[in-house]
């Protein structure tokens, strides 16, 4: 089954997702994954789609534009890499980049810049700024993938550094052990 996947961006209010997943269910597209978020006022929104024969990507942007456009609500829709033709998986293990400190510009660009130098993926990204200089008003969490060839002790040196100069503070742990301390 070809897949697709869409975004939907736009000012948060009851009804978006049932709007959306209405509109799906009328092309008889099946919702295989979501993720969504509310950012102060704004909704964001991801969904990965399965499409029966005969629908396409511009059919699903035109339908889900008439539907959401009224409500304010931007829409994107594009197609899936086939499985299969995807690059090969690179062997990685999961670890958890937190960070906190006082609020600035820059701090997710120097802190993203050092975990890409090393051929870290970020899967997921959470970052809150209240501003201010108290440390517990500004955190980031990134999930990250490391590959088995990146040392990992290097990498924990270069945040340090880079979080040194930011003056944050910054851990990189084994997304095992930040799970299990989080637990407690």
């Amino acid at each position: 089954m070809k897949k697709a996947i869409l975004s939907i961006l736009g000012r948060d209010r009851p009804g978006i997702v049932a709007a959306v997943a209405r509109g799906l269910l009328d092309l008889d597209c099946n919702i295989e994954n979501v993720s969504m978020a509310m950012l102060q006022t704004e909704f964001a929104g991801i969904f990965l789609v399965g499409m029966p024969e005969g629908v396409t990507v511009g059919e699903i942007e035109e339908t889900l534009t008439a539907r959401l456009d009224p409500l304010g609500l931007q829409v994107v829709v594009k197609p899936c890499t086939p499985p299969g033709l995807e690059e090969p998986a690179v062997r990685s293990e999961p670890f958890v980049i937190t960070s906190r400190g006082p609020d600035r510009k820059g701090l997710v660009a120097h802190i993203a810049e050092v975990i890409a130098r090393h051929g870290v993926n970020i899967t997921r990204l959470q970052a809150v700024f209240k501003g201010g200089s108290h440390p517990a008003d500004n955190l980031m969490i990134f999930e990250v993938e490391v590959p088995e060839a990146v040392d990992a002790g290097t990498l924990r040196r270069e945040l340090h550094a880079a979080a040194e100069r930011l003056g944050l503070e910054i851990t990189l742990q084994h997304s095992y052990i930040f799970e299990t301390l989080h637990r407690i």
